[in-house]
């Protein structure tokens, strides 16, 4: 029997969700420029595959929770997103 590559209990952190905590940083990115960083094209794509997971994971929230559909959102790190960001920049 072959070893998961990645355990969803364990480990829920995908490359696209990692790769989109290092996009974040630190700071307020709205949803164009974290595609831009990116370089991601197809808007459903990014939402489905990088930045749903990363919310669903409690890495990234929304600065306008009670408005998800604001043309005023941005995202951030939560405190777990900053420490796996630590974490991977000692890697």
């Amino acid at each position: 029997v072959a070893d998961p590559v990645a355990d969803p209990v364990t480990d829920p952190v995908t490359d696209p969700v990692a790769a989109l905590v290092m996009a974040i940083d630190l700071g307020d990115h709205s949803p164009s420029s974290l595609q831009s960083a990116l370089s991601l094209k197809h808007r459903p794509n990014f939402r489905e595959n990088y930045l749903y997971p990363a919310i669903a994971a409690g890495l990234v929230e929304p600065t306008i929770p009670d408005k998800p559909q604001s043309r005023l959102q941005k995202y951030r790190l939560t405190a777990m997103g900053k420490a796996l960001l630590e974490t991977m920049r000692k890697r």
